[in-house]
């Protein structure tokens, strides 16, 4: 009986873990940044505008225009210029689908 006992624990173990292994996207990382004031999911807890539904064009261009502090912020600006192209494209992928 115990011999049974020991491989069925180690497969139902393995099997658990592999169920909630989630696929962390290096958008997804990128995300967490943001999560601070514009929610985990892009929807604002507060004043601060939500990300949520807006689309990767609109993420993507609001991020470049921050850096390149053609909008005005108190913020964003900072934030963005420490993102590449690549790294604002994926952040602006991620939020616009997440459903």
């Amino acid at each position: 009986m115990y011999r049974l006992f020991l491989p069925l624990m180690m497969l139902l173990m393995t099997s658990t873990n592999l169920a909630q292994a989630v696929e962390i996207s290096r958008g997804m990382m990128l995300s967490n940044s943001c999560a601070a004031c514009h929610g985990t999911d892009g929807k604002s807890p507060g004043a601060i505008p939500s990300i949520k539904g807006k689309s990767a064009e609109f993420i993507t261009t609001s991020l470049k225009e921050f850096r390149a502090g053609t909008r005005s912020s108190t913020v964003m600006g900072r934030h963005a210029k420490g993102y590449s192209d690549e790294e604002i494209q994926l952040i602006a992928d991620y939020f616009a689908n997440i459903k």
